[in-house]
């Protein structure tokens, strides 16, 4: 996926999380690949349990989850600082789960990529 000319950082940023929310739907994790980096991570707690590692748990866990059509994000908050990035960004209905997902976000050759998911799964 290549930054398309003309926008601004947060609208990039924006597109990227957009493409998050719509690869929860699909419950395909083929097309949030494009948004992540390959050295990217995850980090959160299941219950007790601490799940983390590298971001292909993440994947796994989405495969295997499927599609959630009627996700919906209650709240984004960008905050840009040169090349870095974060992002908070709530959503509800991810398969019945409600999440708060914190994102940061690194532009490397002009493209912005996602280097870490951090997240509370509410409820559990």
């Amino acid at each position: 996926m290549t930054q398309a000319s003309g926008m601004d950082d947060q609208q990039q940023i924006a597109a990227i999380m957009a493409t998050y929310i719509e690869g929860a739907r699909s419950g395909r994790s083929a097309g949030l690949r494009g948004i992540f980096h390959e050295l990217a991570t995850i980090c959160g707690q299941v219950g007790p349990d601490l799940f983390a590692g590298p971001i292909q748990l993440f994947y796994d866990w989405h495969d295997d989850n499927g599609p959630a059509p009627g996700v919906r994000t209650l709240a984004t908050w960008i905050d840009v600082q040169g090349s870095a990035a974060s992002v908070r960004l709530d959503i509800d209905d991810w398969t019945g789960h409600r999440f708060t997902d914190y994102f940061t976000l690194v532009r490397i050759d002009g493209r912005w990529l996602i280097l870490s998911k951090v997240f509370f799964l509410h409820g559990d």
